[in-house]
């Protein structure tokens, strides 16, 4: 089932709204894809406009940056250790933005968004 991205119908005192057009095509959305820790898959997806975007499902490294020497390197995930985005994401290993994960540099923060990215992006840790 497509997600409607559209205005409510309702006015946010709960009065109706009468909607100068209906459902649009433009207006519909997808279910979020939530990127896990495993061998490299990617997703293409067609945007509006005719454009693609590339949407990780499962990754296995990311590119860290040290932030003392400004540097970029590619590391292998190992775990995710914490995710202030949803709690049950720690025990199923998903990747979002913020979250912190064990690479092999070492503690890193994702500050990319890897299901809309297509790309793993993190910065160490102290």
């Amino acid at each position: 089932m497509a997600l409607w991205q559209g205005i409510s119908r309702r006015k946010p005192s709960g009065g109706r709204l009468r909607p100068a057009h209906k459902k649009r095509k433009f207006e519909i959305g997808r279910e979020p894809h939530l990127p896990t820790i495993g061998e490299e898959k990617r997703k293409s997806v067609r945007i509006r406009g005719g454009q693609t975007r590339i949407r990780i499902l499962q990754a296995s490294v990311a590119y860290v940056t040290d932030p003392k020497t400004n540097k970029t390197v590619k590391a292998e995930i190992k775990t995710v250790t914490d995710n202030p985005a949803n709690p049950n994401f720690i025990r199923r290993n998903i990747i979002t933005k913020g979250a912190i994960v064990v690479t092999s540099k070492g503690k890193a923060r994702v500050t990319s968004r890897p299901g809309q990215d297509g790309t793993i992006s993190a910065v160490l840790v102290e």
